[in-house]
C-alpha cells in the first residue's frame, strides 16, 4: 500500500519520530527500520521493555492525529481502472485501522481481498502475508504478481514463491535488486485485461 498505491510516508514518519522522542531514542532512531514491516515487529525489536500493542496504538493515534494525510501515487488510478475489485488485493504492514484511514485520505476504495498487519502472526520479511494474500485471491502465489516499494516486501514475496516488480518510490534501484522487475513508478507499468481475465502487462524499466 505505502509506496505503491498511496504516498503517506510524511505522516508515517512524522508518527515514528514522535514516537521515539517521546521514549528518549532522539540520535539512535533510524526511520529506515520501519519501512515495509509492521509497527509491532519494529516496536518489538528496538523497545522489548514496553508493551507493543499499547504502543501500536499509540502510533496510530499520532497518524490519525496529523493532518497531510495520504494522496494516491501517479498511475495508481489509471491501473486501478484496468481492474476488476477481484484481480487485485492489497497486501500491507500497516493495521486494518490505519490502512482504512489512509485509502480513504487518498480516495481510493480497498478491494475485497485484504491483508494487514493483524491478519498474520509473522509480517513481511517473512512470506506469510503473501501466502495468504493468495489464498484470498483463489490463487497460487506463482500466479501473483506483488507490486513493492521496500526490499522487507520483496523478500517477503520471492520467499512466498511470487514474481515481485519493484517501484523505486522509497528506496534506491539497489537497495530493491532481488525483484524480478524494476520501474520507477506505476505510470510505466501498463496493463490490458482479456475477456478471459488474464492480465498483459507491459513494463517501461529502468
Amino acid at each position: 500500500m505505502d509506496g505503491v498505491l498511496i504516498s503517506s510516508i510524511g505522516s508515517d514518519e512524522r508518527s515514528w519520530l514522535r514516537w521515539s522522542h517521546l521514549h528518549g531514542m532522539q540520535g539512535t532512531f533510524s526511520i529506515q527500520w520501519t519501512h515495509g514491516r509492521r509497527a509491532i515487529d519494529t516496536v518489538r525489536a528496538l523497545r522489548p521493555d514496553l508493551d507493543p500493542v499499547a504502543e501500536v496504538r499509540r502510533l496510530e493515534d499520532f497518524d490519525a492525529e496529523d493532518d497531510d494525510g495520504a494522496t494516491a501515487l501517479p498511475g495508481v488510478r489509471d491501473l486501478l481502472t484496468r481492474l476488476k475489485p477481484t484481480q487485485w488485493g492489497i497486501v500491507t504492514s500497516a493495521s486494518e485501522r490505519l490502512m482504512r484511514n489512509r485509502l480513504r485520505s487518498a480516495g481510493i476504495a480497498p478491494p475485497p481481498a485484504l491483508v494487514t498487519a493483524d491478519s498474520v502472526s509473522r509480517g513481511k520479511p517473512d512470506p506469510e502475508p503473501y501466502v495468504l494474500g493468495a489464498q484470498k485471491l483463489g490463487l497460487v502465489p506463482a500466479e501473483c504478481l506483488v507490486i513493492e516499494d521496500a526490499p522487507a516486501g520483496i523478500r517477503a514475496a520471492k520467499l512466498a514463491g511470487c514474481p515481485a516488480l519493484a517501484v523505486a518510490s522509497s528506496h534506491s534501484k539497489l537497495e530493491l535488486s532481488e525483484a524480478d522487475w524494476i520501474v520507477d513508478s506505476l505510470e510505466k507499468v501498463h496493463l490490458d485485461c482479456s475477456e478471459t481475465g488474464m492480465l498483459d502487462i507491459q513494463l517501461e524499466m529502468v
